[in-house]
């Protein structure tokens, strides 16, 4: 066949198109290979249509260090915890999308960042494709963020919107939310993948132009990614998750892609019933105030991006039914501390079999980093024994499968934030303090075994002033800790 033949041929095949995710194919599959959702995937005619030809530029290309950066400097929201996961604010002329579940706090954070703009003298501009102007009302009454300089639109056509910024010409757009607002000039109902890759364009092309902060609001599906195609992450400058429970206060808000800054920072909020306010010191929310120890009880500290977090862990263990024992768990992952149990076990020494095993923490955060392992593990070992680790004790580290310990990273900081804290006593893992200078205002001892580190954490009258090169940091054998169920110990 002529290679014009095969051209004309190639352009006139029908294509198949996934209408979740947006992904293409030559042929049809019953599940989408980029999102694996079934019976997605549909023919859509081949569009065809003239290639461009060259034209002569607009501006002729300059030396990059004779660029000015002056246009695309940030500017602060107002909102310390935004701005620290933004880099240092909004950029003019980009796009930040900002995801999450229902429930929470997108829209009042959004309602807040567009307030305080316009009460700095910007032209703030709030585009409800969700709710009436007047419920935005309300809800800017319940939170504080009721200003005569903020603007609210209540669209769902994107050419109203369009209209809307023409208008008014702001300088921050807030569109809640881009799987909501429609195109007439799409077939499709509001969410469908063409919708939400035409609505996304669309303001992404008028807002680049006019140098307008914007902020979308998106939605995330069953298994928590970015409702719509991935081009629409794509589009974007900034894609940011919004996390919580929406039994809890705390969430978290994390950049997943930042062209203007970092992506490993975590801005801490708590919502309320009088709005969403930043969270500069959040660690207080993940501790138990208590005057006296209590058994089954371990703070550790995990580190969320850069920043350190102290969460408290507790443990509870009862008498076990018939069958298998539970093991329930809340902001701890099930496998880690089946994992943990049965290293207590065998390496330990620490009877758990039959008995049922409740493990949470504190303030509904969740430890997903392996760090929280030893912290879980004494609090299980102490609710085991009955016995209780002394106030301002902290622990950190990685268990492994033959009972050692692992260093984990960012131990300085970690330890400073507990210093910052009041706490003075620290088990970490043999090897964690070879880069890290000692903290002369907390006592650190190491360990290389749990069983080691759990005899240490408990009797801390035999734990060094600083740091040594012993089994437990001093030297001799950790001493065993006893119990009803068993003793902790070599």
């Amino acid at each position: 066949m002529p290679a014009a033949s095969r051209a004309a041929s190639a352009k006139s095949s029908p294509a198949y198109v996934c209408t979740e995710c947006g992904w293409r194919g030559v042929k049809w599959v019953g599940r989408c290979p980029e999102c694996q959702a079934w019976g997605s995937v549909s023919e859509q005619a081949a569009q065809t249509g003239p290639r461009t030809a060259p034209r002569p530029p607009a501006s002729a290309a300059v030396p990059i260090d004779q660029v000015s950066a002056e246009p695309a400097r940030a500017r602060s929201t107002g909102v310390a915890e935004f701005d620290r996961v933004l880099g240092s604010g909004l950029v003019p002329g980009a796009t930040v999308l900002m995801a999450g579940e229902p429930g929470t706090g997108k829209s009042t954070l959004a309602l807040d960042v567009a307030a305080r703009a316009a009460r700095g003298g910007a032209r703030a501009l709030y585009v409800s494709a969700e709710e009436s102007a007047a419920q935005v009302r309300l809800r800017a009454e319940r939170t504080g963020a009721l200003t005569a300089g903020l603007l609210v639109a209540a669209e769902t056509d994107l050419a109203a919107v369009l209209g809307h910024l023409e208008r008014v010409q702001p300088d921050v757009l807030v569109v809640d939310s881009v799987q909501t607002v429609a195109s007439a000039e799409v077939e499709g109902a509001p969410g469908h993948v063409g919708q939400v890759r035409e609505v996304a364009s669309a303001l992404v092309r008028a807002t680049t132009t006019r140098g307008v902060c914007t902020l979308l609001i998106g939605h995330v599906t069953k298994d928590g990614s970015i409702a719509g195609p991935r081009t629409l992450e794509h589009l974007v400058d900034v894609v940011m998750q919004f996390e919580g429970d929406r039994h809890a206060r705390l969430r978290l808000l994390r950049a997943v892609k930042n062209r203007f800054g970092p992506t490993d920072e975590v801005g801490c909020f708590d919502l309320g019933g009088a709005g969403i306010v930043g969270l500069a010191d959040p660690s207080s929310l993940f501790l138990t105030s208590r005057d006296a120890p209590v058994p089954g009880t371990c703070v550790s500290v995990t580190l969320e991006g850069r920043r350190p977090l102290l969460a408290e862990v507790q443990a509870l263990l009862g008498p076990g039914g018939a069958g298998s024992a539970r093991r329930t768990t809340s902001g701890v992952d099930s496998a880690r501390l089946a994992m943990v149990l049965a290293v207590l076990q065998r390496r330990a020494g620490l009877d758990v079999t039959g008995a049922d095993c409740y493990v949470s923490t504190v303030g509904g955060v969740r430890l997903t980093e392996p760090a929280a392992d030893l912290a879980v593990a004494l609090a299980v070992a102490g609710a085991t024994v009955d016995r209780a680790l002394p106030l301002g004790t902290v622990a950190c580290g990685e268990v492994g499968l033959a009972g050692e310990l692992r260093p984990v990273s960012g131990v300085h900081r970690r330890l400073v934030e507990a210093a910052r804290m009041g706490f003075r006593h620290a088990v970490v893992p043999t090897g964690s303090l070879r880069e890290t200078p000692a903290q002369a205002d907390i006592q650190v001892t190491e360990a290389a075994t749990v069983a080691e580190a759990a005899a240490a954490a408990f009797d801390p009258s035999a734990a060094p002033s600083a740091p040594g090169r012993g089994r437990n940091g001093h030297g001799h054998e950790p001493r065993r800790l006893a119990g009803s169920r068993g003793r902790i110990g070599p």
